[in-house]
């Protein structure tokens, strides 16, 4: 199993920019995946983006193309996930998962954290 912890949410307004920081622990091997979905209010989870803990391989929403940027600190076994010009519609609870192994989908899960953002 692995453990996953977001941070770095909060409220902020149009336009303005954000870090959010996962910190994966546990069963954490090399072939690892983490990715960020958001639940909206009202909506279904989305994908958001994705790479490989331990290498490239980045992955990202059509919706957020250009405006997030995903990175690694693989030393720290921590993804972040770069929030710029943020929208209203960005308005989310933003999670982590963890697929450990490419294919088999993502079975780990942090708690959340909260992105407001006002107009």
């Amino acid at each position: 199993q692995v453990q996953l912890v977001e941070s770095g949410g909060g409220l902020v307004q149009a336009g303005d920019s954000l870090r959010l920081s996962c910190v994966a622990s546990g069963r954490v091997f090399s072939s690892i995946r983490l990715g960020w979905f958001r639940v909206s209010p009202g909506k279904d989870r989305d994908f958001v983006a994705s790479m490989k803990l331990f290498g490239d391989s980045r992955l990202y929403a059509d919706s957020v193309k250009g405006r997030f940027t995903i990175s690694s600190e693989s030393a720290k076994r921590m993804v972040h996930l770069h929030l710029n010009n943020l929208k209203p519609e960005d308005t989310a609870v933003y999670y982590c998962a963890a697929e450990r192994v490419e294919g088999q989908g993502y079975a780990d899960w942090g708690r959340g954290t909260q992105v407001t953002v006002s107009s």
